[in-house]
């Protein structure tokens, strides 16, 4: 199972834009050295024109909001008791604040996680995701930020083993079986995970954060719009493979 991952994560960093763009200058540069300078200039050419792409911002935004736009901001209106975030990476270096081992996305997760709870009596919430390369689980540590900005211990349920979404949802549905409950994750992320979860017959409420759609853009390449475009591309390469799998 381990290696089965590390696989699939390996690959799927090549198929994204940086490796993507690393691929390609390095075929090139091999057809350098091979002095088949035709090809060495297609690839090259090629890698250099993904680069720009990818970096270039109507581009990178015109991939995210049709992601994002899938599903309206949360109404906070429902009475719906399990409330299941999703976890999305941390570090655990001792000298940092809570505040700051969480990843930007699990941080916007959890607060949303947390409005939520706050505004819906009797709710319950569900932290996901093991711990990578550390010591403790992404739950755990999406758990204790809860417990520092005030939920109640006996309000959290926490699940330290799911690697990816699709172990998310196997544990979500031992907690909630076929009740509605609330899936808070980020905005690019929840086309993906609705599918999934539904796919295994969970009834999810989207409550989606962390947006990276933007209405200002420039027409200057940036890494901001890289990192965007290689949000979008691991969603859509994912949607495909849930669908390929059935």
């Amino acid at each position: 199972m381990e290696i089965g991952f590390i696989i699939k994560k390996t690959i799927t960093f090549f198929v994204e834009p940086l490796g993507l763009v690393l691929f390609l200058l390095a075929v090139g540069l091999y057809f350098i050295y091979a002095k088949k300078y035709i090809l060495a200039k297609v690839f090259t050419s090629l890698s250099f024109m993904a680069l720009f792409l990818f970096s270039y911002p109507p581009f990178s935004n015109y991939l995210v909001k049709n992601l994002e736009n899938r599903y309206e901001k949360y109404s906070y209106d429902h009475n719906i008791t399990y409330i299941h975030v999703l976890g999305s990476g941390h570090t655990t270096d001792k000298t940092q604040p809570i505040s700051s081992k969480l990843s930007d996305p699990s941080t916007k997760r959890v607060l949303e996680g947390i409005i939520i709870h706050k505004n819906t009596p009797d709710s319950k919430l569900i932290f996901t995701g093991y711990g990578g390369s550390t010591d403790v689980a992404t739950a755990q540590m999406n758990a204790n930020l809860a417990l520092a900005l005030g939920v109640k211990k006996e309000d959290l349920i926490i699940g330290p083993l799911p690697k990816d979404t699709h172990e998310e949802a196997e544990f979500s549905k031992t907690v909630v079986g076929n009740e509605k409950f609330i899936l808070v994750t980020s905005a690019t992320h929840m086309p993906r995970s609705v599918i999934l979860f539904e796919s295994m017959g969970l009834n999810p409420v989207p409550a989606p954060t962390y947006f990276k759609k933007s209405d200002i853009l420039t027409h200057i390449p940036d890494t901001n719009s890289l990192d965007n475009s290689k949000m979008a591309i691991h969603e859509y390469l994912g949607i495909l493979w849930v669908k390929i799998r059935g």
